[in-house]
Protein backbone atom coordinates (compact mmCIF):
# COMPACT_ATOMS: atom_id res chain seq x y z
CA UNK A 1 0.00 0.00 0.00
CA UNK A 2 1.39 3.52 -0.96
CA UNK A 3 0.16 6.52 0.18
CA UNK A 4 -0.04 9.13 -1.88
CA UNK A 5 1.79 12.60 -1.41
CA UNK A 6 -1.53 15.48 -0.87
CA UNK A 7 0.36 17.98 -2.47
CA UNK A 8 1.22 15.88 -5.66
CA UNK A 9 -2.30 15.27 -8.16
CA UNK A 10 -4.61 16.00 -5.14
CA UNK A 11 -6.49 18.31 -7.32
CA UNK A 12 -9.78 17.53 -8.90
CA UNK A 13 -8.19 17.80 -12.00
CA UNK A 14 -5.76 15.74 -12.11
CA UNK A 15 -5.83 11.67 -13.25
CA UNK A 16 -3.19 9.31 -11.18
CA UNK A 17 -1.05 7.58 -13.49
CA UNK A 18 -1.43 3.24 -12.82
CA UNK A 19 1.68 1.90 -11.93
CA UNK A 20 3.90 5.05 -10.94
CA UNK A 21 6.30 4.98 -8.78
CA UNK A 22 6.28 6.48 -5.33
CA UNK A 23 7.19 10.15 -5.02
CA UNK A 24 10.25 10.69 -2.97
CA UNK A 25 8.54 11.96 0.16
CA UNK A 26 6.06 9.48 -0.13
CA UNK A 27 5.26 7.88 3.42
CA UNK A 28 6.77 4.20 3.06
CA UNK A 29 4.31 1.59 3.55
CA UNK A 30 4.31 0.07 7.06
CA UNK A 31 5.85 -3.09 8.10
CA UNK A 32 3.97 -5.75 8.26
CA UNK A 33 3.97 -7.61 11.51
CA UNK A 34 6.27 -11.07 11.87
CA UNK A 35 4.50 -13.97 10.97
CA UNK A 36 2.01 -12.75 8.94
CA UNK A 37 2.61 -12.57 4.86
CA UNK A 38 1.69 -9.19 2.77
CA UNK A 39 -1.35 -10.87 1.51
CA UNK A 40 -2.68 -11.40 4.91
CA UNK A 41 -1.92 -8.51 6.58
CA UNK A 42 -2.64 -5.67 3.36
CA UNK A 43 -5.62 -7.02 2.57
CA UNK A 44 -7.03 -9.43 -0.14
CA UNK A 45 -5.77 -10.50 -3.02
CA UNK A 46 -4.62 -8.50 -6.34
CA UNK A 47 -7.94 -9.76 -8.24
CA UNK A 48 -10.35 -7.90 -5.87
CA UNK A 49 -12.46 -5.48 -6.65
CA UNK A 50 -11.28 -1.93 -6.50
CA UNK A 51 -12.74 1.06 -4.26
CA UNK A 52 -15.32 3.30 -6.22
CA UNK A 53 -14.07 6.74 -6.63
CA UNK A 54 -14.23 8.79 -4.08
CA UNK A 55 -12.94 6.96 -1.68
CA UNK A 56 -10.00 7.91 1.30
CA UNK A 57 -6.84 8.93 -0.57
CA UNK A 58 -5.03 6.20 2.04
CA UNK A 59 -6.87 3.58 -0.31
CA UNK A 60 -4.87 1.79 -2.97
CA UNK A 61 -3.28 3.05 -6.40
CA UNK A 62 -6.36 0.60 -7.74
CA UNK A 63 -9.07 2.75 -6.64
CA UNK A 64 -7.91 6.10 -9.23
CA UNK A 65 -10.43 5.93 -12.53
CA UNK A 66 -10.24 3.21 -14.39
CA UNK A 67 -9.01 3.42 -17.98
CA UNK A 68 -11.00 3.03 -21.12
CA UNK A 69 -13.55 0.26 -21.39
CA UNK A 70 -11.28 -2.39 -23.56
CA UNK A 71 -8.76 -1.81 -21.52
CA UNK A 72 -8.71 -3.14 -17.86
CA UNK A 73 -6.67 -1.64 -15.28
CA UNK A 74 -3.52 -3.17 -14.44
CA UNK A 75 -2.54 -4.11 -10.87
CA UNK A 76 -1.02 -1.89 -8.28
CA UNK A 77 2.79 -1.40 -8.23
CA UNK A 78 2.89 -1.57 -4.54
CA UNK A 79 1.45 -4.92 -4.06
CA UNK A 80 4.13 -7.75 -4.27
CA UNK A 81 4.82 -9.92 -7.03
CA UNK A 82 5.18 -12.85 -5.14
CA UNK A 83 1.74 -13.85 -2.50
CA UNK A 84 1.16 -17.16 -1.33
CA UNK A 85 -0.85 -19.43 -3.83
CA UNK A 86 -4.29 -18.25 -4.02
CA UNK A 87 -7.50 -20.55 -5.15
CA UNK A 88 -7.91 -21.35 -8.36
CA UNK A 89 -11.51 -19.73 -8.36
CA UNK A 90 -11.75 -16.45 -6.58
CA UNK A 91 -13.71 -16.67 -3.49
CA UNK A 92 -17.77 -16.77 -3.37
CA UNK A 93 -18.89 -13.17 -3.66
CA UNK A 94 -15.83 -11.92 -5.59
CA UNK A 95 -15.37 -11.10 -9.49
CA UNK A 96 -12.31 -9.83 -10.71
CA UNK A 97 -13.79 -7.49 -13.48
CA UNK A 98 -13.38 -3.76 -11.77
CA UNK A 99 -16.20 -3.10 -14.72
CA UNK A 100 -18.51 -5.44 -12.70
CA UNK A 101 -20.19 -3.66 -9.70
CA UNK A 102 -20.26 -6.76 -7.15
CA UNK A 103 -22.81 -6.90 -4.55
CA UNK A 104 -21.62 -6.34 -1.07
CA UNK A 105 -18.47 -8.75 -0.18
CA UNK A 106 -19.28 -11.59 2.75
CA UNK A 107 -16.95 -10.98 5.58
CA UNK A 108 -14.04 -12.25 4.47
CA UNK A 109 -11.54 -9.44 5.22
CA UNK A 110 -10.36 -7.55 8.12
CA UNK A 111 -8.36 -4.77 9.04
CA UNK A 112 -4.94 -4.63 9.48
CA UNK A 113 -3.11 -4.76 13.09
CA UNK A 114 -2.61 -1.11 12.86
CA UNK A 115 -5.43 0.27 11.76
CA UNK A 116 -8.03 0.97 14.25
CA UNK A 117 -11.43 -0.19 12.95
CA UNK A 118 -13.68 3.11 11.96
CA UNK A 119 -10.61 4.99 11.43
CA UNK A 120 -9.42 6.99 8.12
CA UNK A 121 -8.09 4.87 5.89
CA UNK A 122 -11.25 3.96 3.99
CA UNK A 123 -14.36 2.16 3.43
CA UNK A 124 -13.74 -1.67 5.02
CA UNK A 125 -15.25 -4.80 5.67
CA UNK A 126 -15.73 -6.38 9.13
CA UNK A 127 -16.87 -9.16 11.00
CA UNK A 128 -21.13 -8.35 11.13
CA UNK A 129 -21.55 -7.51 15.09
CA UNK A 130 -23.66 -10.17 17.04
CA UNK A 131 -27.24 -8.55 17.68
CA UNK A 132 -28.64 -10.31 20.86
CA UNK A 133 -32.12 -9.75 19.18
CA UNK A 134 -34.25 -7.62 16.78
CA UNK A 135 -35.23 -4.14 17.58
CA UNK A 136 -39.38 -4.52 17.04
CA UNK A 137 -41.09 -1.98 15.06
CA UNK A 138 -42.91 -0.72 18.00
CA UNK A 139 -39.87 -0.40 19.85
CA UNK A 140 -36.94 -2.18 21.65
CA UNK A 141 -37.00 -5.26 23.35
CA UNK A 142 -34.80 -6.30 26.13
CA UNK A 143 -35.58 -10.77 24.69
CA UNK A 144 -32.38 -12.00 24.52
CA UNK A 145 -30.37 -9.58 25.21
CA UNK A 146 -27.29 -10.36 26.95
CA UNK A 147 -27.03 -9.41 31.04
CA UNK A 148 -25.57 -6.30 32.05
CA UNK A 149 -21.94 -7.32 33.79
CA UNK A 150 -22.25 -4.66 35.98
CA UNK A 151 -25.65 -5.51 37.27
CA UNK A 152 -24.30 -8.53 38.96
CA UNK A 153 -22.92 -5.70 42.02
CA UNK A 154 -25.83 -4.02 42.09
CA UNK A 155 -27.73 -3.49 45.16
CA UNK A 156 -31.34 -5.01 45.94
CA UNK A 157 -33.78 -2.07 45.19
CA UNK A 158 -34.71 -1.69 49.01
CA UNK A 159 -32.29 -3.17 50.97
CA UNK A 160 -34.43 -2.56 54.30
CA UNK A 161 -37.10 -4.91 53.07
CA UNK A 162 -34.09 -7.14 51.78
CA UNK A 163 -33.32 -7.16 55.33
CA UNK A 164 -36.41 -7.54 57.22
CA UNK A 165 -37.05 -10.44 55.11
CA UNK A 166 -33.80 -12.47 57.22
CA UNK A 167 -35.12 -15.06 59.93
CA UNK A 168 -34.36 -12.75 63.01
CA UNK A 169 -34.12 -13.44 66.87
CA UNK A 170 -36.65 -12.19 68.53
CA UNK A 171 -38.01 -11.56 72.04
CA UNK A 172 -41.66 -12.11 73.80
CA UNK A 173 -42.59 -10.02 76.63
CA UNK A 174 -42.25 -5.87 77.64
CA UNK A 175 -38.33 -6.20 77.95
CA UNK A 176 -35.48 -8.35 76.34
CA UNK A 177 -33.57 -10.50 78.17
CA UNK A 178 -30.39 -9.04 80.36
CA UNK A 179 -27.92 -11.36 77.52
CA UNK A 180 -27.47 -10.47 74.04
CA UNK A 181 -28.63 -12.43 71.56
CA UNK A 182 -25.47 -13.67 69.43
CA UNK A 183 -22.78 -15.27 71.26
CA UNK A 184 -20.06 -13.30 73.31
CA UNK A 185 -17.82 -15.97 73.98
CA UNK A 186 -16.38 -19.65 73.47
CA UNK A 187 -15.62 -22.02 75.90
CA UNK A 188 -12.16 -22.45 77.53
CA UNK A 189 -10.11 -25.17 75.78
CA UNK A 190 -6.97 -27.15 75.86
CA UNK A 191 -4.99 -29.53 73.82
CA UNK A 192 -6.35 -32.29 76.27
CA UNK A 193 -10.19 -31.15 76.00
CA UNK A 194 -9.98 -30.89 72.27
CA UNK A 195 -12.54 -33.71 71.65
CA UNK A 196 -15.07 -32.79 74.73
CA UNK A 197 -15.83 -29.41 72.50
CA UNK A 198 -19.17 -28.73 71.17
CA UNK A 199 -20.23 -26.53 68.70
CA UNK A 200 -22.64 -23.25 69.78
CA UNK A 201 -25.43 -24.37 67.56
CA UNK A 202 -26.74 -27.55 65.83
CA UNK A 203 -29.30 -27.45 63.28
CA UNK A 204 -30.90 -30.45 61.48
CA UNK A 205 -33.71 -32.01 59.48
CA UNK A 206 -35.34 -34.87 57.56
CA UNK A 207 -38.08 -35.94 55.75
CA UNK A 208 -39.53 -39.25 55.60
CA UNK A 209 -42.95 -40.83 55.04
CA UNK A 210 -45.44 -38.42 55.62
CA UNK A 211 -43.59 -36.34 58.57
CA UNK A 212 -41.05 -34.00 58.25
CA UNK A 213 -38.32 -33.83 60.91
CA UNK A 214 -36.76 -30.53 61.98
CA UNK A 215 -34.26 -30.54 65.21
CA UNK A 216 -31.89 -27.93 66.81
CA UNK A 217 -29.65 -27.25 69.97
CA UNK A 218 -28.57 -23.97 70.74
CA UNK A 219 -26.34 -22.52 73.58
CA UNK A 220 -28.19 -20.28 76.39
CA UNK A 221 -27.92 -16.54 76.45
CA UNK A 222 -25.72 -17.13 79.92
CA UNK A 223 -23.61 -19.71 78.83
CA UNK A 224 -23.17 -17.55 75.88
CA UNK A 225 -22.34 -14.50 77.89
CA UNK A 226 -20.08 -16.63 80.63
CA UNK A 227 -17.77 -18.85 77.72
CA UNK A 228 -19.71 -21.87 78.99
CA UNK A 229 -19.91 -25.19 77.18
CA UNK A 230 -23.67 -26.09 75.77
CA UNK A 231 -24.60 -28.60 78.65
CA UNK A 232 -27.12 -30.07 75.64
CA UNK A 233 -26.81 -32.97 73.87
CA UNK A 234 -28.23 -33.81 70.86
CA UNK A 235 -28.25 -37.10 68.41
CA UNK A 236 -30.84 -37.29 65.13
CA UNK A 237 -29.44 -40.76 62.95
CA UNK A 238 -31.40 -42.83 60.97
CA UNK A 239 -30.94 -46.89 61.10
CA UNK A 240 -31.59 -49.09 58.27
CA UNK A 241 -33.12 -48.13 55.02
CA UNK A 242 -36.47 -48.39 53.00
CA UNK A 243 -39.61 -49.15 55.13
CA UNK A 244 -37.80 -50.80 57.64
CA UNK A 245 -35.79 -47.45 58.10
CA UNK A 246 -35.84 -46.03 62.01
CA UNK A 247 -35.20 -42.25 62.98
CA UNK A 248 -34.05 -42.20 66.51
CA UNK A 249 -33.62 -38.54 68.02
CA UNK A 250 -32.33 -38.17 71.21
CA UNK A 251 -31.98 -35.11 73.37
CA UNK A 252 -29.89 -35.17 76.80
CA UNK A 253 -29.42 -32.13 79.15
CA UNK A 254 -26.35 -32.19 81.78
CA UNK A 255 -27.26 -31.17 84.92
CA UNK A 256 -26.66 -27.35 85.18
CA UNK A 257 -23.68 -27.31 88.05
CA UNK A 258 -22.07 -30.15 86.70
CA UNK A 259 -18.56 -29.46 85.55
CA UNK A 260 -18.71 -32.24 83.34
CA UNK A 261 -22.34 -32.11 82.04
CA UNK A 262 -21.62 -31.88 78.34
CA UNK A 263 -19.82 -34.86 78.26
CA UNK A 264 -22.50 -36.65 80.16
CA UNK A 265 -25.12 -35.80 77.68
CA UNK A 266 -22.84 -36.87 74.78
CA UNK A 267 -22.21 -39.73 76.10
CA UNK A 268 -25.82 -40.25 76.99
CA UNK A 269 -26.95 -39.66 73.16
CA UNK A 270 -24.20 -42.11 71.83
CA UNK A 271 -24.86 -44.78 74.11
CA UNK A 272 -29.05 -44.87 73.62
CA UNK A 273 -28.03 -44.63 70.16
CA UNK A 274 -25.72 -47.50 69.99
CA UNK A 275 -28.39 -49.68 71.64
CA UNK A 276 -31.10 -48.89 69.42
CA UNK A 277 -29.08 -49.26 66.36
CA UNK A 278 -27.92 -52.95 67.21
CA UNK A 279 -31.98 -53.38 67.88
CA UNK A 280 -33.61 -51.05 65.03
CA UNK A 281 -34.65 -54.13 63.19
CA UNK A 282 -37.14 -55.25 65.80
CA UNK A 283 -38.59 -52.25 67.11
CA UNK A 284 -38.87 -51.13 63.78
CA UNK A 285 -40.97 -54.27 63.31
CA UNK A 286 -42.82 -53.89 66.60
CA UNK A 287 -44.18 -50.10 65.89
CA UNK A 288 -44.88 -50.89 62.67
CA UNK A 289 -47.43 -53.83 64.40
CA UNK A 290 -47.99 -52.05 67.40
CA UNK A 291 -46.84 -54.04 69.67
CA UNK A 292 -46.72 -50.78 72.85
CA UNK A 293 -45.95 -54.02 75.47
CA UNK A 294 -42.91 -55.22 74.10
CA UNK A 295 -41.89 -51.63 72.69
CA UNK A 296 -41.96 -50.48 76.56
CA UNK A 297 -40.23 -53.61 78.09
CA UNK A 298 -37.37 -53.76 75.02
CA UNK A 299 -37.07 -49.88 75.45
CA UNK A 300 -37.03 -49.61 79.31
CA UNK A 301 -33.48 -52.17 79.29
CA UNK A 302 -31.98 -50.19 76.97
CA UNK A 303 -32.55 -47.04 78.86
CA UNK A 304 -31.52 -48.95 81.96
CA UNK A 305 -28.06 -49.99 80.05
CA UNK A 306 -27.10 -46.42 78.73
CA UNK A 307 -27.51 -45.20 82.83
CA UNK A 308 -25.44 -47.97 83.72
CA UNK A 309 -22.77 -46.83 81.44
CA UNK A 310 -23.30 -43.07 83.08
CA UNK A 311 -22.92 -44.68 86.13
CA UNK A 312 -19.68 -46.34 84.71
CA UNK A 313 -18.18 -43.68 83.56
CA UNK A 314 -18.56 -41.45 87.29
CA UNK A 315 -16.84 -44.42 88.80
CA UNK A 316 -13.50 -44.04 86.09
CA UNK A 317 -13.73 -40.07 86.55
CA UNK A 318 -13.78 -40.52 90.64
CA UNK A 319 -16.99 -38.68 91.10
CA UNK A 320 -20.86 -39.44 92.63
CA UNK A 321 -23.16 -40.48 89.54
CA UNK A 322 -25.35 -37.66 90.26
CA UNK A 323 -22.53 -35.51 89.18
CA UNK A 324 -22.16 -37.58 85.78
CA UNK A 325 -25.78 -37.82 84.47
CA UNK A 326 -28.30 -36.20 81.94
CA UNK A 327 -32.06 -36.23 81.64
CA UNK A 328 -32.41 -38.25 78.58
CA UNK A 329 -35.60 -37.97 76.40
CA UNK A 330 -35.93 -39.58 72.87
CA UNK A 331 -38.69 -39.88 69.81
CA UNK A 332 -38.44 -42.88 67.37
CA UNK A 333 -39.94 -42.95 63.91
CA UNK A 334 -40.57 -45.12 61.19
CA UNK A 335 -40.64 -43.98 57.56
CA UNK A 336 -42.90 -46.60 56.48
CA UNK A 337 -45.52 -44.41 54.97
CA UNK A 338 -47.98 -46.27 56.46
CA UNK A 339 -47.08 -46.10 59.72
CA UNK A 340 -48.14 -43.32 61.86
CA UNK A 341 -47.16 -44.43 65.32
CA UNK A 342 -45.21 -42.16 67.22
CA UNK A 343 -42.65 -43.42 70.43
CA UNK A 344 -41.28 -41.32 72.95
CA UNK A 345 -39.33 -42.80 76.05
CA UNK A 346 -36.86 -41.47 78.23
CA UNK A 347 -35.76 -40.51 81.80
CA UNK A 348 -35.74 -36.80 83.52
CA UNK A 349 -36.95 -33.92 83.13
CA UNK A 350 -38.30 -32.28 80.08
CA UNK A 351 -40.99 -31.69 77.49
CA UNK A 352 -43.43 -33.15 75.26
CA UNK A 353 -46.69 -30.95 73.56
CA UNK A 354 -48.52 -31.56 70.87
CA UNK A 355 -50.14 -28.48 68.57
CA UNK A 356 -53.46 -29.85 67.51
CA UNK A 357 -56.20 -27.69 65.83
CA UNK A 358 -54.26 -24.96 66.92
CA UNK A 359 -53.91 -25.58 70.55
CA UNK A 360 -50.57 -27.07 72.44
CA UNK A 361 -51.41 -30.06 74.34
CA UNK A 362 -48.55 -31.30 77.18
CA UNK A 363 -49.01 -34.94 77.04
CA UNK A 364 -46.48 -35.41 79.86
CA UNK A 365 -48.83 -34.35 82.53
CA UNK A 366 -47.42 -32.59 85.77
CA UNK A 367 -45.93 -35.70 88.46
CA UNK A 368 -45.70 -34.50 91.96
CA UNK A 369 -42.67 -35.64 93.72
CA UNK A 370 -43.38 -39.03 95.65
CA UNK A 371 -47.33 -38.82 94.44
CA UNK A 372 -49.90 -41.35 93.96
CA UNK A 373 -49.01 -41.37 90.11
CA UNK A 374 -45.59 -42.32 90.31
CA UNK A 375 -46.44 -45.72 91.82
CA UNK A 376 -46.27 -48.49 88.95
CA UNK A 377 -49.77 -48.79 88.05
CA UNK A 378 -51.08 -45.47 88.77
CA UNK A 379 -50.52 -44.01 85.50
CA UNK A 380 -53.14 -42.85 83.29
CA UNK A 381 -54.44 -44.76 80.36
CA UNK A 382 -56.52 -42.48 78.57
CA UNK A 383 -55.05 -39.14 77.40
CA UNK A 384 -56.37 -36.12 75.58
CA UNK A 385 -58.62 -36.97 72.90
CA UNK A 386 -59.42 -40.19 73.75
CA UNK A 387 -55.73 -41.20 72.82
CA UNK A 388 -54.54 -44.05 74.63
CA UNK A 389 -51.81 -43.70 76.30
CA UNK A 390 -48.92 -46.56 77.41
CA UNK A 391 -47.27 -44.65 79.85
CA UNK A 392 -45.29 -46.37 82.76
CA UNK A 393 -43.77 -44.04 85.60
CA UNK A 394 -42.09 -46.62 87.48
CA UNK A 395 -39.35 -46.70 89.15
CA UNK A 396 -36.71 -48.70 87.85
CA UNK A 397 -36.18 -51.88 89.47
CA UNK A 398 -32.71 -53.97 90.22
CA UNK A 399 -30.36 -54.20 87.45
CA UNK A 400 -30.51 -57.01 85.28
CA UNK A 401 -27.34 -58.84 84.95
CA UNK A 402 -25.91 -57.87 81.84
CA UNK A 403 -26.35 -54.22 82.82
CA UNK A 404 -23.24 -52.40 83.12
CA UNK A 405 -21.70 -50.67 85.64
CA UNK A 406 -22.72 -50.70 89.31
CA UNK A 407 -26.11 -52.07 90.04
CA UNK A 408 -28.04 -48.48 91.04
CA UNK A 409 -31.27 -47.26 90.13
CA UNK A 410 -31.58 -43.95 88.12
CA UNK A 411 -33.41 -41.29 90.58
CA UNK A 412 -35.79 -40.27 87.63
CA UNK A 413 -38.75 -42.27 86.46
CA UNK A 414 -39.14 -44.42 82.94
CA UNK A 415 -41.41 -42.66 80.93
CA UNK A 416 -42.79 -44.03 77.71
CA UNK A 417 -45.56 -43.11 75.47
CA UNK A 418 -46.75 -44.55 72.16
CA UNK A 419 -49.87 -42.51 69.90
CA UNK A 420 -50.86 -42.46 66.59
CA UNK A 421 -50.43 -39.31 64.98
CA UNK A 422 -53.01 -37.24 62.97
CA UNK A 423 -52.51 -35.36 59.71
CA UNK A 424 -51.87 -31.58 60.67
CA UNK A 425 -50.02 -32.67 64.09
CA UNK A 426 -47.29 -30.90 65.46
CA UNK A 427 -45.36 -32.56 67.90
CA UNK A 428 -42.91 -31.27 70.12
CA UNK A 429 -39.82 -32.70 72.08
CA UNK A 430 -37.74 -30.54 73.92
CA UNK A 431 -35.39 -30.28 76.90
CA UNK A 432 -36.20 -28.21 80.04
CA UNK A 433 -34.58 -25.23 78.85
CA UNK A 434 -37.85 -24.67 76.11
CA UNK A 435 -40.34 -26.87 77.87
CA UNK A 436 -40.15 -24.43 81.12
CA UNK A 437 -40.92 -21.59 79.31
CA UNK A 438 -43.63 -23.38 77.43
CA UNK A 439 -45.33 -24.13 81.07
CA UNK A 440 -44.52 -20.76 82.50
CA UNK A 441 -45.25 -18.35 79.34
CA UNK A 442 -48.54 -18.29 77.53
CA UNK A 443 -46.94 -15.94 74.93
CA UNK A 444 -44.72 -18.81 74.12
CA UNK A 445 -47.09 -21.56 72.88
CA UNK A 446 -48.87 -18.42 71.71
CA UNK A 447 -46.27 -17.58 69.05
CA UNK A 448 -45.22 -20.73 68.20
CA UNK A 449 -48.93 -21.92 67.38
CA UNK A 450 -49.09 -18.78 65.23
CA UNK A 451 -46.07 -19.94 63.47
CA UNK A 452 -46.33 -23.68 63.23
CA UNK A 453 -50.39 -23.92 62.52
CA UNK A 454 -50.95 -23.26 59.17
CA UNK A 455 -48.38 -22.79 56.57
CA UNK A 456 -46.45 -26.24 57.06
CA UNK A 457 -43.25 -27.07 58.45
CA UNK A 458 -40.42 -24.18 58.16
CA UNK A 459 -36.91 -24.25 56.81
CA UNK A 460 -33.94 -24.84 58.67
CA UNK A 461 -33.37 -20.88 59.27
CA UNK A 462 -36.68 -20.01 60.62
CA UNK A 463 -36.89 -23.43 62.64
CA UNK A 464 -33.95 -22.23 64.59
CA UNK A 465 -35.01 -18.23 64.67
CA UNK A 466 -38.31 -20.02 66.48
CA UNK A 467 -36.75 -22.21 68.41
CA UNK A 468 -34.59 -18.89 70.22
CA UNK A 469 -37.74 -17.23 70.84
CA UNK A 470 -36.36 -15.01 73.76
CA UNK A 471 -38.14 -14.26 77.09
CA UNK A 472 -36.88 -12.53 79.77
CA UNK A 473 -35.82 -15.03 82.49
CA UNK A 474 -35.35 -17.94 80.53
CA UNK A 475 -31.37 -18.18 79.64
CA UNK A 476 -30.77 -22.04 79.73
CA UNK A 477 -29.79 -24.12 76.66
CA UNK A 478 -32.55 -25.25 74.02
CA UNK A 479 -33.17 -28.26 72.60
CA UNK A 480 -36.09 -28.96 70.64
CA UNK A 481 -37.25 -31.55 68.02
CA UNK A 482 -40.55 -31.04 65.91
CA UNK A 483 -42.23 -32.87 64.05
CA UNK A 484 -44.45 -31.87 61.47
CA UNK A 485 -47.36 -34.68 59.66
CA UNK A 486 -48.36 -34.20 56.61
Amino acid sequence: MVIPDPAVGSGPGEERRPGRAAAPNSVPEPSVAPGRTPATAAGPAPDLVPDPPGSSPSAAPSAAVPGPPSAPAPAPASIPATVPAQPSAPPPGLVSDPRISPPPPPTTTFPAPWEAPGGQAGPRTFAAPRVPAAVAPDGPSDAGLAPDPGALHELPPDPTAAADARPAVGHLGDRPPTYDAEPAALPSATSENLDGLVPDTVLDGARYGTYTLRTASVRGDSARFRGEPRRDGLLTARFGAAESALVLVAVAGGRRDGEAAHLAAADACRWIGGAVARSHLRLSEDIRAGRRGDLKSGLHRLTDRTYGKLRARAAELGVEPDAYTASLRCLLLSADPDCRTRVFFGVGSGGLFRLRDGLWQDLEPFIPEGGPAARPGDEPEAGPDGDRLTMDLQITGPASPNVEGPPQPPAQPFRFRASVARPGDTLMLCSNGLAEPMRGEPSLPGELARRWGSGGPPGLPAFLADTQLRIKGYADDRTCAAVWEA
